[in-house]
C-alpha cells in the first residue's frame, strides 16, 4: 500500500489522518513488513535541505506522517480537507498505537513493543507509565544506548536479543535526525533483503518519536491542546528548554517560511522522487 505524498521542500509528507496512519501500521504489521516511521516537522524538513541523504531516509521511509501543523495547513493548500490529512503527533501516534495493540475486538494477539533510547533510566520509566495506562500491552523490552554509535558487537547483541523477544513495533527515542539515521541504517544492514545471515524480526515498524518518550514519562510538560493546534508548540517548547532549542526554532522557523514561499510562488523546484509521485495503491 502506497500512501500519498505532498511534496515539502523536497520531503515526500504523508498525506494522512491519525486513524488512517494507525491503520496503515496494523497493515503492515498484518503483512508481514519491516519499515520505519518518521515523524517530521518543521525542524525535519528543514534538515533535510542541507543533508541530501537525510532527504533520502525520510522520502523511503514507510510512512513519514505531518508532525506539525504547518505541514497539515500545507496540505489544505493542496485542497486536502481534515479527513485526508491532519496532524500525526508523535505522542499521539504512540498512544493510539498501544490501545490498537491491546483491542481483542476482533481476536487479533497483542502487538509487542520495544523501546529504544532515551537518558538513562528514561525507558524503565516510559514502560512503568505506559502499563499503567494499557495494562495488558505488552512491553518486551527497553534499550538505553550510549552517547555514541554502537559497536558491531552491540549491534549483534541488540538484533539478536530483538530475535529472542520478536516485537512488532520498536519505539526509537533519539533526537532528529540521529533517531531517522538509527532506523534506516538499522534496517538496510539487518533487515529481511539485507545481506548476512542476522537479521531483524519480521513484522516489525520502527517508529523515530523523539520527545515521547520524555512527554510519556512525565518528564516534560507537552504544550496545551489550544497551542498544538495553532502552531505555536514550537513557542511552548523553546520557553521550556530555552538553551537547547532557542536557536533551532528562531534560525530554521523564518528559513522554512521563506523556503515555502519560493515553493509555492514557483520560484524554487523542489522535486521528489519519481517512487513517491506514482499514483497511490490500496
Amino acid at each position: 500500500m502506497q500512501q500519498r505524498r505532498i511534496n515539502v521542500l523536497g520531503v515526500g509528507i504523508s498525506a494522512i489522518t491519525l486513524d488512517a496512519a494507525v491503520a496503515a501500521v496494523r497493515q503492515a504489521l498484518a503483512e508481514g513488513r519491516q519499515g520505519y516511521v518518521t515523524v517530521t516537522g518543521v525542524h525535519g524538513v528543514s534538515e533535510c535541505q542541507s543533508d541530501h541523504e537525510l532527504r533520502r531516509i525520510h522520502n523511503e521511509s514507510f510512512l513519514s506522517t505531518p508532525d506539525g501543523m504547518p505541514l497539515t495547513w500545507l496540505g489544505r493548500l493542496q485542497g486536502l480537507g481534515p479527513a485526508q490529512m491532519d496532524r500525526v503527533y508523535g505522542p499521539d501516534l504512540m498512544l493510539r498505537v498501544f490501545a490498537d495493540g491491546v483491542d481483542s475486538a476482533e481476536g487479533r494477539p497483542p502487538l509487542r513493543h520495544f523501546f529504544y533510547g532515551g537518558r538513562d533510566g528514561v525507558a524503565e520509566m516510559l514502560r512503568e507509565k505506559l502499563v499503567e495506562k494499557f495494562p495488558a500491552a505488552e512491553i518486551v523490552g527497553t534499550y538505553t544506548p550510549p552517547f555514541r554509535p554502537l559497536t558491531t558487537d552491540e549491534e549483534h547483541s541488540l538484533v539478536e536479543r530483538m530475535c529472542e523477544l520478536q516485537p512488532d513495533c520498536l519505539w526509537v527515542g533519539l533526537s532528529t535526525p540521529k533517531q531517522e539515521r538509527f532506523m534506516a541504517d538499522f534496517l538496510a544492514r539487518y533487515g529481511a533483503s539485507a545481506e548476512g545471515s542476522l537479521k531483524l524480526p519480521a513484522p516489525l515498524v520502527m517508529f523515530g518519536v523523539g520527545a515521547a518518550f520524555d512527554f510519556h514519562a512525565g518528564l516534560v510538560p507537552q504544550a496545551p491542546y489550544w497551542m498544538q493546534r495553532s502552531g505555536l508548540e514550537w513557542f511552548f517548547r523553546m520557553v521550556k528548554e530555552p538553551r537547547r532549542l532557542w536557536r533551532r526554532y528562531l534560525t530554521n522557523n523564518p528559513l522554512f517560511l521563506m523556503r515555502i514561499a519560493l515553493q509555492l510562488s514557483g520560484l524554487k523546484k523542489y522535486e521528489l522522487p519519481e517512487s513517491l509521485t506514482a499514483k497511490p495503491t490500496s
